[in-house]
């Protein structure tokens, strides 16, 4: 089998990070798998996402436009899926990005939202059935 086995993402804050990426994984089929002291995990079939904070960490927050990380792409279902996200991300602590051009920021073929949490953590969710 190929592909991501997991994505780990350092945060300064466990707690409010939880909130909003459990929020959100729970939206798209990820189910809670682990909980530690400075961390949780959420599963989707073999793949997981961790977030966690380490003594090794340094800074408060992650900037999307530095190199490294600059997003992580999900599957959101249908159209109607990524729409009713879109307008309940707000109310989770996410913000969305290129209101102006949505669904369609990424061009006219590609059907998706892209949202940036308190962490600076952005999201793309792509619709990916009709």
């Amino acid at each position: 089998m190929r592909g991501f086995h997991h994505v780990e993402l350092w945060v300064a804050d466990v707690a409010l990070s939880a909130a909003e990426w459990g929020w959100l994984l729970g939206r798209i089929g990820f189910e809670p798998a682990d909980v530690w002291a400075d961390g949780r995990s959420w599963r989707n079939g073999d793949a997981y996402l961790t977030i966690c904070s380490a003594p090794a960490l340094h800074g408060t927050s992650h900037d999307r436009r530095l190199p490294g990380l600059n997003h992580l792409a999900f599957h959101g279902g249908s159209r109607s899926d990524v729409d009713r996200l879109m307008v309940a991300a707000t109310q989770h602590g996410w913000s969305a990005l290129y209101d102006d051009r949505y669904p369609h920021a990424g061009g006219p073929c590609h059907y998706a939202g892209w949202l940036e949490n308190s962490d600076g953590f952005k999201a793309e969710v792509v619709a990916t059935e009709v």
